[in-house]
């Protein structure tokens, strides 16, 4: 069986004798769907929240009708190419990671076309988000499960996708998991993750509970 290690290069990731926080970027820590939207707007499309996914929500503004599935992925590529003229963080992200990250190691762990990983760096380098970053398509436990590499410090793992969450949960079931979405109108459309994984508000609200975890831990 392939580990994550396997999976992606993980030798630039160096991690320390402290918890670890390993976060996910679009909708969590970069807003994604609105400026999805808004860049779909200045290619003659939208992006309608009618159900939890992108095909079948975007549709071409002049017919209404929806795109068809090659469409969607062609204008995520083009966006994703783009994104840096497009993504801002989301709201307390920076201010709440840099205060987890002066306690804890904070990795990134994108599900993007490692392809676009320089463009993600550079976009979240310039709002000083310097933590490592790990871009793969791949299932997101094993990763973090190689990144954890077993140790008995505590991990919280935060996500926008119910299936990131079961996946890390079946390779590393002692991480705290939260949900984390920007998109209000999109996240009420979400399915319902099960009741092993916290919801958190806000990047306040998380910080809240990673920090509540990390103590439970210590005292155990």
């Amino acid at each position: 069986m392939k580990t994550g290690a396997d999976i992606v290069p993980l030798d630039h990731v160096h991690l320390s004798d402290r918890p670890l926080v390993v976060c996910d970027v679009d909708e969590v820590v970069l807003e994604y769907l609105t400026p999805l939207d808004a860049f779909l707007r200045s290619r003659g499309h939208e992006l309608l929240p009618r159900s939890f996914r992108l095909t079948g929500n975007i549709i071409d503004r002049v017919t209404g009708e929806a795109v068809l599935e090659a469409a969607v992925k062609a204008l995520q590529e083009e966006f994703f190419a783009t994104q840096d003229q497009w993504q801002t963080p989301a709201a307390l992200a920076v201010e709440t990671l840099g205060a987890l990250g002066r306690d804890a190691d904070v990795v990134f762990l994108t599900a993007m076309p490692p392809r676009h990983a320089e463009v993600r760096r550079r976009l979240l380098d310039r709002h000083g988000l310097d933590f490592p970053m790990v871009a793969t398509e791949a299932a997101k436990g094993p990763v973090v499960q190689a990144l954890h590499r077993g140790r008995s410090l505590p991990l919280a793992f935060i996500d926008d996708i119910h299936s990131n969450h079961h996946s890390v949960r079946e390779s590393v079931p002692e991480a705290l998991l939260v949900r984390l979405m920007a998109n209000q109108a999109f996240l009420a459309l979400a399915p319902d993750p099960g009741g092993f994984i916290v919801t958190a508000s806000d990047w306040r609200d998380a910080e809240r509970r990673i920090r509540a975890h990390f103590a439970a831990c210590a005292g155990r």
